[in-house]
């Protein structure tokens, strides 16, 4: 019988947290090291390490970044989901059809609605082509969420 993951069990992607990020910190602490002992001479090993340093620095820093990245791009696909459901539960349609004249920053704004204006309040986005903050300002019955990353 499997558990179920509790809120505070850590999820592991093992070639991103154990190979990828492990490998390209070594590249990056080495490549560094090195540069530091040919550091002032005007060669071309100096300037090898120089660029292997760089690269294993940016390189690492950018798979730190799509952490973030793939956390907020999913955020975004459920909260999508959680609108078109509180839609269908309001309005007993679909919201499928309208999300085309939607962008996704009006749906992110509409989740923050009421269930009573959430409809009328859709409507109106895409009939006035309104941004997300003129979304924001037209809501009475703001309902606040506080559990985004």
């Amino acid at each position: 019988m499997a558990t179920k993951p509790t809120k505070n069990t850590l999820m592991f992607y093992p070639w991103h947290h154990f190979v990828l990020l492990p490998a390209a910190l070594i590249l990056a602490i080495y490549g560094v090291r090195r540069y530091l002992t040919v550091a002032g001479d005007d060669s071309e090993i100096s300037r090898l390490w120089f660029t292997v340093a760089a690269l294993a620095v940016v390189g690492f820093g950018v798979l730190l970044m799509l952490r973030q990245h793939y956390a907020l791009t999913l955020q975004d696909r459920l909260l999508r989901l959680e609108v078109r459901q509180r839609y269908f539960e309001v309005t007993g349609q679909s919201l499928r059809p309208l999300e085309s004249q939607l962008k996704l920053g009006q749906i992110l704004a509409l989740r923050f609605a009421g269930d009573a204006e959430l409809a009328e309040l859709t409507q109106t986005a895409i009939r006035e082509n309104l941004s997300s903050k003129d979304i924001q300002a037209r809501i009475k019955d703001f309902q606040f969420d506080d559990m985004r990353v």
